[in-house]
């Protein structure tokens, strides 16, 4: 029987304390994304309006959780030089301070040391997991929910390492 996985706004909404989450992949091949990430790639091109059509929907969702005293914060662990998507990502990511996001960037050989699970995941209050499965290309393969225990200490951990070692997005140059 198929698990149900919330929506984000459902899940953030559950969170009464701190929502974490970890970025792994050098790129993500989403659908909702190729429209911008292509213009970008063409022209350099970045919507950095929190309160565009594009971004609306999620700086809302993130402003509303942090204005109730949630910490909501994002690491991204990359390959070193960084990937194209990286670029652009990197470059957008002024959205998600704006909305409240609390962002920080790991060079992935900084991380080699560093017990990380096997996907990208929210991990919120420490305790409920939403993993992120993607295909081999980075479309999203789809989403799965954990309360295990171990789990969750395995990503608290992993988060907390990472987050650690990790650059503030202000400080953290591409090259």
């Amino acid at each position: 029987m198929p698990q149900s996985v919330p929506s984000f706004a459902d899940l953030l909404d559950s969170a009464h304390e701190s929502a974490v989450h970890l970025e792994m992949r050098d790129s993500y091949g989403v659908a909702s994304e190729a429209e911008a990430l292509a213009r970008w790639k063409a022209t350099g091109d970045v919507d950095t309006d929190p309160d565009s059509p594009y971004w609306a929907p999620w700086t809302q969702l993130i402003r509303r959780t942090v204005a109730r005293g949630v910490t909501v914060r994002r690491a991204r662990i990359v390959s070193e030089p960084v990937s194209d998507y990286i670029r652009y990502e990197h470059a957008g990511t002024i959205v998600n301070l704006k909305a409240g996001e609390q962002v920080r960037w790991l060079p992935r050989r900084r991380a080699s040391d560093l017990c990380l699970p096997g996907n990208d995941f929210w991990l919120i209050d420490d305790r409920l997991i939403r993993w992120n499965h993607f295909t081999g290309d980075g479309a999203s393969g789809g989403g799965e929910m954990s309360e295990d225990p171990a789990a969750a200490r395995l990503c608290s951990q992993a988060f907390t390492g990472v987050w650690a070692r990790a650059i503030p997005h202000d400080e953290y140059t591409i090259s």
